[in-house]
């Protein structure tokens, strides 16, 4: 039987994979769930939404909040839920979850309260056991607005089960869109994490105008730390230096359309934080991220000095010039990577 498929968020990633979906004749049905009824309604009804307006739903999508629908069915599912949800999610709609379904996360963050990696979130909100059901991560250099163009560009899927990476490459590769397979799941999840707390960084130096050699050396440094960081988590360290690592990581520090980037801008530029969240229509990940990485780093005994720099900045009320001066001021050293 052709397979059904349930999105879980409709944020931009969900509206993308909707649409990249859609448009594949293998699969049985696509279903778009959404947390809050009156913005799900509208989009059933208008089949565009003001988060991600360049892209229409196809007709062939089902749209709909109602939990029970929506995972009628299902034979996987895509957490597209930014990470500090998908708990509270996946409580609310359990019930309706097949015992079969695999689930595939698109969500990159760390949650705060348990330090878990959203796959862990998804099989600990499930009830399940590691090994009880299927679980993989799609990530990888991916600014949604450009998908949402169908600008071309890669991810990788990966997940402990072989099966399941192939078939999620099977399932998301178009003609604009080519899947690779990892089986590295912690390394890609950690990679598509950290990054954002990097891109916060390179949108402070944006925001102070300091110039392309301090973000180039901003890049090279960050990936050293979330590096060191994945590999006391037990990662693989080439994982850092791929699609999902270095990839995402340059994507989002360069994109102007990058949420992370845009928030350290603003801070870069004096605005406040508070003020610069409220008037934005996404959920930035790394602010939420860079607490918990924070202590994900202190409980595993691994340096990261960038990392440290921005939580200062986003915590601890540290001027962002301070907090680069702090970094440019530290003992010399030979360089590490990894």
């Amino acid at each position: 039987m052709p397979e059904q498929i349930t999105i879980l968020g409709d944020g931009q990633m969900g509206l993308v994979c909707a649409s990249v979906l859609a448009g594949r004749g293998d699969v049985g049905g696509v279903t778009l769930w959404g947390y809050e009824s009156k913005p799900v309604l509208a989009l059933a009804q208008t089949r565009v939404s003001p988060r991600l307006p360049m892209v229409t739903i196809p007709e062939r999508v089902r749209v709909t909040p109602d939990d029970g629908a929506a995972l009628r069915g299902a034979g996987l599912i895509v957490c597209a839920v930014p990470t500090q949800y998908i708990r509270s999610v996946l409580t609310r709609v359990r019930a309706h979850v097949p015992k079969g379904a695999a689930v595939i996360s698109v969500s990159k963050g760390v949650e705060d309260s348990t330090l878990l990696r959203p796959t862990q979130v998804v099989l600990d909100a499930l009830g399940d056991g590691v090994g009880e059901r299927a679980t993989g991560v799609l990530s990888g250099p991916t600014i949604a607005p450009e998908l949402g163009r169908c600008l071309p560009a890669t991810m990788v899927a990966a997940s402990e089960d072989e099966g399941l990476a192939r078939r999620v490459q099977a399932l998301f590769t178009t003609s604009w869109l080519r899947i690779y397979t990892s089986s590295d799941p912690v390394g890609v999840e950690i990679a598509g994490a950290t990054k954002n707390i990097i891109a916060i960084a390179a949108g402070i130096i944006d925001g102070l105008q300091a110039g392309y050699n301090a973000k180039s050396a901003l890049l090279a440094r960050g990936l050293a730390e979330i590096a060191r960081l994945g590999a006391a988590m037990g990662a693989r360290p080439e994982t850092f230096f791929g699609i999902a690592g270095v990839g995402d990581l340059a994507t989002t520090c360069f994109s102007p359309e990058g949420r992370n980037r845009s928030c350290g801008e603003a801070l870069g530029k004096g605005e406040k934080l508070e003020s610069f969240l409220k008037r934005t229509n996404s959920v930035v990940e790394g602010v939420a991220t860079t607490r918990s990485v924070m202590d994900l780093s202190r409980r595993l005994g691994v340096e990261m000095p960038i990392t440290a720099a921005v939580h200062a900045v986003l915590y601890e009320g540290v001027d962002p010039i301070d907090a680069i001066s702090r970094l440019m001021s530290r003992e010399p050293k030979a360089e590490r990577v990894g």
